[in-house]
């Protein structure tokens, strides 16, 4: 397992990171269409994680409603603390109060107080806002930040699914008051959806931050399961339409077309389309670690071999052709001058 620096800081992570949101999602629609590992299941997916070198573990206040960060933190109590990187976030509603919800600096320290007594730990090693709070000052979100990082709280914060706008003013922020800035964005790229190439990557070239990649397998799009022939299985998750109405939206044609493009490139290596799916975010950049999810260890330790090898600069580039989309203005007026605005990859 290969490490990298996590953006311009001196925090290194595995290049894949185990995302949590498929524990103790028993009681909850949206989080079992993930899964719903139990703390037995759990623990068997932390050791084969960290035999394998993947140390990296992302949960969430939201999923399952506090249940992932439980489940997570029984499944490491065997394991050193210090042995583990732990990831989890904050700012979307956690109970039915006005401030239980935001980036507030009420809401946060309540938040992760709340987090690490169910992580069972003094301390995250990234603390992710978890989406942008258009109504609470970006001064008070940060100095709240930069106050847990100097408790010890948090060792470095991260944000989510941001702007390049509140991003980029974020980072201004932090610079002029001399607090900690984000060192990493967490955020949906995947080859059906390349969005974050647009705006996002090039300001995370500029501002030395890393991404770390949520849905990789484009939300479940790219397991392997789905062809043009065959359709939606009835075990996806995408048979659920809640799952399905929130994430991101890929027109099948796209969809089939991609899948096709990597079942070329399968029969050539002898890899599976997730690995193929996973090994080309790995190549890309700005990208220090690629978030993946498995229900249970079979499909972890698939998910596992897509390290160790890597894609030809030919077979990039036919998947960067079968996966490329119409840009939006104003990137498809800055594209036509490439001799001043290349693009990031």
């Amino acid at each position: 397992m290969e490490y990298r620096q996590l953006g311009r800081s001196g925090f290194k992570v595995p290049e894949l990171c185990f995302g949590c949101g498929t524990f103790g999602g028993q009681n909850d629609e949206f989080f079992k269409a993930w899964g719903a590992a139990d703390v037995e299941e759990a623990r068997k997916i932390v050791d084969i994680c960290m035999e394998a070198g993947l140390n990296f573990f992302d949960t969430a206040d939201i999923y399952s409603f506090g249940a992932s960060e439980s489940v997570l933190g029984a499944a490491i109590q065997h394991l050193r603390r210090e042995d583990v990187l732990l990831s989890t976030k904050a700012t979307f509603r956690f109970g039915p109060g006005a401030n239980d919800v935001g980036s507030s600096r009420y809401h946060l320290t309540q938040a992760l107080e709340g987090s690490l007594k169910r992580l069972g730990t003094d301390y995250v090693d990234v603390y992710h806002m978890h989406e942008t709070d258009s109504l609470t000052p970006v001064d008070e979100t940060l100095n709240t930040l930069d106050k847990f990082v100097r408790e010890g709280k948090a060792r470095y914060i991260a944000c989510s699914n941001f702007s390049g706008w509140r991003l980029m003013k974020s980072l201004s922020v932090s610079e002029r008051h001399g607090w900690s800035r984000y060192i990493g964005h967490q955020v949906y790229y995947s080859l059906l959806n390349r969005e974050y190439e647009w705006e996002l990557m090039p300001l995370a070239l500029d501002q030395g931050l890393g991404a770390l990649i949520w849905s990789p397998l484009g939300w479940g799009r790219l397991t392997g399961k789905i062809r043009r022939e065959t359709g939606i299985p009835i075990d996806s998750r995408l048979t659920s339409k809640l799952v399905v109405d929130i994430g991101p939206q890929v027109p099948e044609e796209h969809l089939y077309k991609v899948v096709a493009a990597i079942d070329e490139i399968a029969s050539e290596t002898g890899k599976t389309v997730p690995q193929i799916a996973l090994n080309w975010l790995l190549r890309r950049p700005t990208v220090s670690t690629v978030i993946i999810g498995a229900r249970n260890a079979d499909q972890l330790k698939q998910n596992l071999g897509a390290v160790g090898w890597s894609l030809t600069p030919e077979q990039i580039a036919r998947l960067d052709a079968a996966s490329q989309v119409p840009l939006i203005y104003p990137y498809w007026h800055q594209r036509q001058f490439e001799e001043r605005n290349p693009s990031p990859v």
